[in-house]
């Protein structure tokens, strides 16, 4: 095996588990990633993979010895990468940040223009992901997640804590009136997850705490079920600095849903922490979402949003 690249081709493949997946992460076409793994195939003399019904392919002891073998050499090239990154003192070059969809939409773009306005040398790229991204494959440098960080060759912060709360428009609230202190949600119409955000929290307490058929419209995007409640479709379970940042929707609820309190963390690899680029956005864009802790802890008063 001569060529890096048929490596990284039965890596892709027994982490995608399928080929079509494995040549989309590799942005190659369907056919090339055929050819070559055919091909890798003949070469050693054994079989890599063995096809399964539904276009599964399960790797075979071999393949799962090469699939291992380039994961390590991956590793060390990753590591590579990040060890000269991280001696980088340019305040110039590519930043690459990951944020959910809602803090990007509320807060964080006007933080990354206070950035961009510091340091014009450094482009930022933002990816819009619910899902975490790899800091140690290099997917992302930085990332802005809503828990600590459990990986051991990660860094970060906690810049505050995370409140959600009940929203709706103010028509709603005339019409329906607010909710009690118990904050039963007897009668209400309610906004809330499809079935593919299952994972989420917020969906799963809902699903516990509020009969199916009160649940009149389901997205899977919070910055929807925002606009859903602007609308006057009913009440939709939102962070509070969405909520309370939208002069369009009023909390209906004195007091955050206890139960759903999390965290906002920065985080970066360990082997970047120094580099200027990170300490930079840490510094401006950390820094200022620090600053608006009472309104991520949902401590901003309601009173001015009725």
């Amino acid at each position: 095996m001569e060529d890096w690249n048929e490596l990284r081709l039965v890596l892709a493949i027994q982490r995608d588990g399928s080929l079509t997946a494995a040549s989309e992460t590799l942005g190659i076409d369907h056919s090339t990633a055929y050819r070559r793994l055919k091909a890798l195939e003949t070469q050693l003399g054994a079989r890599l993979f063995e096809r399964l019904p539904g276009g599964v392919y399960q790797p075979t002891e071999a393949g799962a010895r090469i699939a291992a073998g380039a994961e390590r050499m991956e590793d060390e090239f990753l590591a590579l990468g990040r060890d000269v990154v991280g001696g980088d003192h340019r305040l110039s070059g590519r930043l690459r940040v990951t944020s959910s969809e809602t803090l990007a939409y509320s807060q964080l773009t006007t933080h990354l223009a206070a950035f961009r306005r510091a340091h014009p040398g450094i482009v930022v790229e933002l990816s819009i992901e619910n899902r975490v991204l790899s800091l140690a494959r290099r997917e992302a440098d930085i990332a802005l997640r809503p828990v600590r960080p459990k990986e051991g060759e990660l860094w970060g912060k906690k810049l505050a804590g995370v409140a959600w709360g009940w929203y709706a428009a103010p028509s709603y609230v005339a019409e329906k009136g607010a909710l009690s202190r118990s904050q039963k949600l007897d009668g209400h119409a309610l906004i809330g997850w499809d079935e593919a955000a299952s994972g989420i929290r917020a969906a799963q307490w809902l699903a516990l705490n509020a009969a199916s058929a009160s649940v009149v419209y389901r997205t899977n995007s919070l910055v929807n079920q925002l606009i859903a409640a602007r609308a006057g479709v009913g009440l939709a379970l939102l962070p509070c600095y969405l909520g309370d940042s939208d002069t369009g929707v009023a909390r209906v609820a004195a007091n955050p849903v206890a139960e759903l309190e999390g965290e906002l963390w920065i985080v970066t690899h360990a082997d970047l922490r120094k580099t200027a680029r990170v300490r930079a956005f840490f510094d401006v864009v950390g820094e200022g979402l620090a600053r608006q802790r009472e309104l991520f802890e949902g401590k901003r008063g309601i009173s001015r949003k009725r």
